[in-house]
């Protein structure tokens, strides 16, 4: 056989590649800080390679869903290597095969440079609490950080339904119990139900996927229990129009409703690769539900003021958006103007605040105060 997995893995391990690509006619991939390279010192992957991956490491039910839907995920665990998260699926009649490493310790907030107020947002009693980004953005790193935050700082139980369990979490204050769809539950759906006759403080659900675990999300957070889920959305108005348009046009009204009375706080994150050493950063959107953001979540035709009020509200709230968060991180002199700009929501009003020029309207006084919190932060750290 011409892939050699756990070699492969160490491989990738070494050079602290993210994800690892099977596929057939092209020898592995390795990403690497976001970007693809293939590795050359490798054979081509044949149909025959694939195919003896899968009897290797895919047991008799995995393989039967593969057969069957053509895609599956599973998770991987080698003691000296790491632990892994897999996706088999079917491009042009072959398998292929997307692999996550996921690292061997959970980080904690400061260490993964998110924004300190997730610290306070994670200790939260109640309510939902949604982190938001394109596949492959760190939220599940994110969510593993803020349940580890739970789990040092509280005594609760916890309750994660996941597809595959990534990070395993071990009980410190809390005690926890992670579920795996397919093999402790049938769907997120179940298993969030479930979960409400189990006495959680803590519901961790992996993805809002459907309507039923959108539901029975919104109705957990009502019910008096910290329900946390991620979505694949860009930034905090996006969330909120997926959630309200994953139902029928008459429940429309109600979801809105619901929730607007549940919210906590929605995080959106990009990774930004660095430039002042290998790397990449984490851009965050922090949204927080006060009563102003409230206003114009039951209002459909309000939404779009959403991104203004979160860049007035650093203070109190600790809210950012990606372009003040952006425009931090070249402040400390980790990214450069070009790669702030290039990743910028709104490019002309971060030109200007990086000039020192004040716009008007959403580039003026929505700035101020945080541009004044950050150099004060940035002088602590010891950079300007």
């Amino acid at each position: 056989m011409a892939v050699d997995l756990e070699k492969l893995l160490i491989d990738a391990k070494d050079k602290e590649a993210s994800d690892i690509h099977i596929k057939v006619g092209h020898p592995p991939i390795f990403r690497i800080y976001g970007k693809l390279y293939p590795k050359e010192n490798y054979s081509i992957v044949s149909k025959e390679d694939t195919e003896e991956l899968i009897r290797l490491y895919l047991s008799a039910p995995k393989q039967k869903e593969l057969r069957e839907r053509f895609c599956v995920d599973f998770a991987l665990n080698f003691p000296n290597i790491g632990r892994f998260r897999v996706n088999i699926y079917s491009q042009r009649g072959t398998w292929a095969f997307a692999i996550r490493a996921i690292p061997p310790l959970i980080k904690n907030i400061q260490d993964l440079n998110l924004p300190q107020v997730l610290e306070k947002i994670a200790l939260e009693d109640r309510g939902l609490i949604i982190v938001t980004g394109v596949a492959g953005s760190g939220k599940s790193t994110t969510l593993a950080a803020m349940l580890n935050s739970i789990n040092m700082t509280k005594t609760a139980h916890i309750v994660t339904i996941e597809d595959p369990i990534e990070y395993m979490l071990r009980d410190i204050k809390s005690i926890i119990s992670q579920r795996e769809v397919g093999l402790d539950v049938m769907s997120f759906a179940d298993g969030l139900r479930e979960a409400l006759r189990q006495d959680p403080n803590v519901i961790m659900v992996g993805e809002i996927r459907d309507q039923e675990t959108a539901e029975i999300a919104l109705l957990a957070a009502e019910t008096g229990h910290l329900v946390m889920t991620t979505l694949h959305t860009l930034d905090a108005r996006e969330t909120i129009n997926r959630i309200v348009s994953i139902f029928p046009a008459y429940q429309q009204e109600q979801i809105r409703h619901q929730l607007a009375s549940v919210l906590k706080a929605i995080i959106s994150q990009r990774l930004i690769p660095r430039d002042d050493m290998p790397g990449r950063v984490p851009a965050c959107e922090i949204m927080t539900n006060t009563a102003r953001i409230r206003e114009m979540m039951l209002d459909s035709k309000r939404t779009h003021e959403i991104f203004d009020a979160i860049a007035d509200s650093y203070v109190p709230y600790g809210m950012q958006t990606f372009d003040q968060s952006l425009y931090y991180w070249y402040k400390l002199g980790l990214i450069s103007e070009e790669t702030a700009l290039t990743y910028a929501t709104k490019r002309e009003v971060l030109e200007l605040r990086i000039k020192g020029i004040a716009a008007g309207g959403e580039g003026g006084r929505n700035w101020e105060i945080f541009e004044r919190m950050a150099l004060r932060k940035i002088k602590e750290k010891g950079g300007i």
